[in-house]
């Protein structure tokens, strides 16, 4: 693998670790948890983070093989149905899996390459790995204060 492209799969695998460490302690119970007045339960984030790196995957980083039905982004909502954490757990190392397979096929080059999507405009794909990185903090931090504060 390239130089450039070990960097930033470095840095993906790091900056997911808030999320996967945070995941590792959930509990069934914890799933239904949200904080009010937030209508996203944990479940429902989880499931939105595989969700959200399976888009990235496939639209982002251009892996054509990739089959994702983003629900959570689909309905909006919350629909109370993300309940199962061994299927939730399951899901978010396959989005992880195949996020990283799409990182390790970038080339150095490639990384630079402009890409244009609805929801965030154009970015390079660097900047664009930066953005779901975030992501996946930005919600496994959700998921933290709502492991603490919610009922």
């Amino acid at each position: 693998m390239e130089p450039r492209t070990t960097a930033l799969l470095a840095l993906f695998s790091e900056g997911r670790t808030r999320f996967t460490k945070l995941l590792d302690t959930l509990t069934k119970a914890d799933l239904p948890k949200k904080l009010a007045p937030s209508p996203n339960s944990i479940g429902f984030l989880v499931r939105h983070i595989g969700d959200v790196e399976l888009l990235f995957a496939k639209n982002v980083f251009g892996l054509a093989d990739v089959q994702v039905h983003a629900s959570t982004v689909a309905k909006g909502h919350d629909t109370g149905e993300w309940t199962d954490l061994a299927v939730l757990k399951a899901y978010v190392q396959e989005s992880a899996d195949t996020l990283r397979r799409a990182i390790e096929a970038t080339s150095d080059a490639d990384w630079d390459t402009v890409i244009e999507t609805k929801e965030f405009g154009k970015k390079t794909k660097a900047e664009a790995l930066g953005r779901i990185v975030t992501h996946t903090a930005y919600h496994a931090g959700q998921i933290g204060l709502v492991v603490k504060y919610g009922a």
